[in-house]
């Protein structure tokens, strides 16, 4: 009697095949593991090829979130962040002002500031320059992770100079590493259909490119749940994936969950735990030369990020003390969380909780 085996179990069998020995995913696969419901298999072989690249070791880092300012000439129409210049709540803090904040929130073992904020035109690109500088004059040991690529592509656009020579006066004021934001879906229909009117995907791509090439080392995202197909969320880690071919600059990819406009938006309106669960599974395979997917817990929660970390996560972020965007958008989790929630919750999912610098450098494992 011959057995036959059904078309998709053939299909799964061949990724698992190919994920066991190291091959490449191609665009098809990663498709078909998105229409797939088997979400044990794929965050089995998530699992396998995370412990292959970082063992047991999920990492951490005791970070701030800063925004200098929220006023944007986009109006992306995902985002609940923004304002228009002279609107109610619209702001824009001086490097003395921005000070005054992390004074109050600062404590010692803080080792990055994460600063992003709105593309402001009411202000010189030497504003964003002085604001760096002020923080890096005070603050000489905290690493200034600072900037998207849609932010760069902006202060070259206002400045009139390059992105490498934004970049290089930046660089010179203190900044260190890149955000990763501004990304969302990396497909021009996308763009056009949520009115992203700031960097398109070409000029993204080549603002990292040029960091890269700089010697800066930097982060990439991608923002989900909204109008995209699979597709084209696959696709979108295959630019990611090219570029890190050529240039070996990205050290993390962080995939965000689409929050909606309002936290009291129901269930329906939200990405689903088994699609967070997937997206950060499937980035894991198809992202093969990345050496780090990052669990977001501001956006998927502490719970769900403790369940990925079994399913290709090696990274839970980080303290962050206010978190501002995601929660303008409707996030539900917490605005920050300590170190030792951090540490307790990569321990409950039975892994070794490492607390890092900006570049993966280990500063403390917690065994």
């Amino acid at each position: 009697m011959n057995v036959v085996i059904p078309t998709e179990e053939k299909q799964m069998q061949h990724i698992k095949e190919k994920v066991r020995s190291g091959e490449r995913l191609s665009h098809e696969d990663g498709v078909f593991l998105y229409r797939s419901d088997d979400l044990l298999t794929i965050g089995q072989m998530a699992n396998e090829a995370n412990l292959r690249k970082n063992g047991r070791k999920v990492y951490f880092i005791e970070n701030m979130s800063l925004y200098f300012t929220n006023v944007c000439e986009a109006h992306c129409a995902f985002c609940n962040f923004r304002k228009d210049e002279g609107a109610e709540g619209a702001y824009t803090l001086s490097g003395p002002e921005m000070i005054e904040y992390v004074e109050q929130h600062f404590h010692p073992g803080v080792r990055e500031f994460h600063i992003v904020g709105g593309h402001n035109n009411h202000v010189p690109f030497q504003y964003y320059v002085d604001s760096l500088k002020a923080l890096h004059e005070r603050y000489p040991d905290v690493t200034l992770k600072a900037y998207t690529a849609a932010e760069i592509d902006f202060f070259s656009r206002i400045s009139g100079l390059s992105y490498s020579e934004v970049l290089q006066e930046l660089m010179k004021a203190g900044l260190k590493s890149l955000t990763g934001g501004g990304a969302e879906i990396l497909s021009d229909e996308y763009r056009r259909k949520m009115k992203v009117n700031k960097a398109d995907v070409s000029q993204y791509l080549d603002v990292h490119r040029t960091a890269h090439n700089l010697g800066l080392r930097t982060h990439t995202t991608m923002l989900y749940g909204s109008v995209e197909k699979h597709e084209d969320r696959i696709h979108h880690m295959m630019q990611i994936r090219e570029l890190q071919d050529e240039t070996n600059g990205f050290l993390v990819f962080i995939p965000l969950s689409m929050q909606p406009i309002s936290p009291k938006a129901s269930i329906r309106r939200r990405n689903s735990a088994f699609e967070d669960l997937k997206t950060i599974a499937i980035s894991r395979l198809m992202l093969d030369n990345f050496q780090h997917i990052k669990a977001y817990f501001i956006n998927i929660g502490t719970q769900l990020t403790q369940v990925s970390l079994t399913m290709g996560a090696s990274d839970v972020h980080g303290t962050i003390v206010k978190e501002r965007i995601s929660h303008a958008a409707g996030a539900l989790t917490p605005e920050g969380i300590t170190r030792d929630d951090l540490i307790w919750l990569v321990k409950g999912a039975g892994r070794i909780p490492v607390e890092r610098d900006t570049f993966y450098n280990e500063v403390k494992v917690y065994e």
